[in-house]
């Protein structure tokens, strides 16, 4: 009996596979697939809105933007909130940083967009 704890403990204690994907990383990934068409969206929309073309759907599509940076943001943070270990372990915690990365690029373009939307009109 003494020797089935340490051997358990062993079990779980497994490193991850590079290609397993676990709770973590699947949750980096989704929100990578939120905030990377934010970074499109708003970069489109900061574009937009330096002419006067098309105003309206500029405003929308900044908001669009700043909806899904923020989104991206939310699931990095607690994606990074809840790993219980380093880069390497399965609990997604480099993506979960580039999430915020990506999230507070697709906000700030959204959101200057969006302040240039307000000037214009």
């Amino acid at each position: 009996m003494g020797l089935a704890t340490p051997a358990a403990a062993h079990v779980l204690v497994q490193p991850v596979g590079a290609y397993t994907l676990t709770s973590g990383r699947l949750w980096t990934v989704v929100a990578a697939l939120l905030g990377l068409p934010g970074v499109v969206i708003g970069g489109l929309a900061l574009a937009r809105s330096a002419g006067r073309i098309g105003a309206d759907t500029g405003r929308k599509r900044a908001i669009v933007a700043l909806v899904a940076g923020l989104a991206c943001m939310v699931i990095g943070g607690l994606v990074v909130a809840a790993a219980e270990g380093g880069p390497g372990t399965g609990y997604g915690i480099v993506g979960g940083f580039v999430d915020l990365a990506i999230g507070l690029i697709a906000a700030v373009l959204g959101g200057l967009a969006l302040a240039r939307s307000r000037h214009t009109a």
